[in-house]
């Protein structure tokens, strides 16, 4: 890791509006749970409904694109990147910084606010709060990895993402049985359920396949990743 790249990573995604996107996304899904809580007082079938269906299906997903793209996509479309692979600082350095920089502020902005979501229905009842916290940041690196691999890949990452989040992630991996091994957010709640000991929640993927899944998705993806930027440093590619 290079703590040049990750301290210019770190200011322009915190200095863009994305950091908007970031805050905002998140302080929803708190609020929600919060007029939930106010509206039916404590439940842990809504905390656990409100954790699978909009933090681990709409919120990591979302984040996970905004950080992701976000850490390397703009400076390839506007050219800077040549500038950055111009230094003498190997490919899979930066591509691991720019990786560690996305993990770390879906930690902060996915996996910190599920935490406080579901504590503010059920505090720390049946493990719902720390499962589905630790679904969120175990699938968040995934999803870090993922979207960044977009970003190197295609100057369309954000659209690319977009399909991917709503299309596979939301319906294919959502409600079709056999796409469902191959989903990020039902890896984080095969994870949650490990934790978690709720009568209101069962996962369909197996702990013994998400965990493996998520580490060569994200292995596969950086490796990937830098492949692609050696690319782009020997040919000039912008």
């Amino acid at each position: 890791m290079n703590t040049v790249v990750a301290d210019i990573t770190y200011r322009a995604m915190l200095g863009r509006k994305r950091i908007l996107l970031l805050v905002l996304l998140p302080l929803a899904l708190i609020a929600v749970a919060g007029l939930l809580r106010l509206i039916g007082g404590p439940s842990e079938g809504t905390a656990v409904t409100l954790m699978k269906t909009f933090a681990i299906g709409t919120i990591l997903p979302l984040l996970g694109l905004i950080a992701g793209t976000g850490v390397i996509a703009p400076e390839i479309e506007d050219g800077t990147i040549m500038h950055l692979l111009s230094k003498p600082i190997s490919r899979p350095v930066i591509t691991f910084t720019k990786f560690v920089v996305a993990a770390s502020l879906l930690a902060l902005f996915a996996a910190v606010p599920t935490f406080i979501a579901a504590y503010l229905l059920v505090q720390t009842e049946s493990g719902v709060a720390y499962g589905f916290a630790l679904g969120a940041l175990l699938a968040g690196v995934a999803y870090a990895a993922v979207f960044l691999l977009l970003g190197v890949l295609t100057r369309h990452a954000v659209t690319v993402g977009v399909i991917y989040a709503l299309v596979w992630e939301g319906l294919v991996g959502g409600y079709v049985p056999g796409a469902r091994k191959f989903s990020i957010q039902q890896w984080a709640q095969s994870i949650a359920d490990q934790v978690s000991t709720s009568a209101f929640f069962k996962s369909d993927v197996p702990i013994g396949f998400a965990v493996p899944a998520i580490v060569i998705v994200t292995v596969a993806a950086l490796l990937i990743a830098g492949q692609r930027l050696r690319g782009l440093s020997l040919t000039g590619d912008e």
